[in-house]
């Protein structure tokens, strides 16, 4: 039997096409078992990057130790300023630790968390490179 060609066509809902698309899985939402592993890595890493930087900072004033008084007029007012940028700079990385271990401890904050673990231990650099670099040293 030959198709109908006389029957009307089916009418579609305009808004058919225009569906959104199922979404994936939603993020999950559950406590997160692991969330103390990042920040306890990083904490492993930076704290003692930090103490080591401050260490190493505060012995570097005795570079000038046997500077004439030209050297010396020039080299303590640079680290005056140079040692307050550096200690303000290390607040970062203290920053990017507590923000990665006060974090709620759910799945989907996992991310989050794993990015500022990984980079408080990175941005120590900063502050030691500025401190080297603002000093005028002899």
């Amino acid at each position: 039997m030959p198709p109908n060609t006389t029957a009307e066509p089916v009418e579609r809902d305009p808004r058919a096409r225009l569906a959104p698309l199922p979404d994936a899985a939603p993020a999950p939402t559950g406590p997160d078992p692991r969330a103390w592993v990042a920040p306890l890595l990083s904490s492993l890493v930076t704290v003692p990057l930090i103490l080591v930087s401050l260490f190493f900072a505060g012995l570097s004033q005795m570079a000038c130790g046997a500077c004439t008084e030209a050297e010396l007029d020039r080299f303590d007012p640079s680290f005056g300023t140079a040692f307050d940028v550096f200690r303000y700079g290390l607040l970062v990385p203290a920053a990017l630790l507590l923000a990665s271990w006060f974090l709620p401890w759910r799945r989907r904050h996992a991310a989050t968390r794993i990015v500022l673990a990984v980079l408080a231990p990175f941005t120590v650099a900063g502050p030691v490179l500025a401190f080297a670099g603002l000093v005028d040293w002899p």
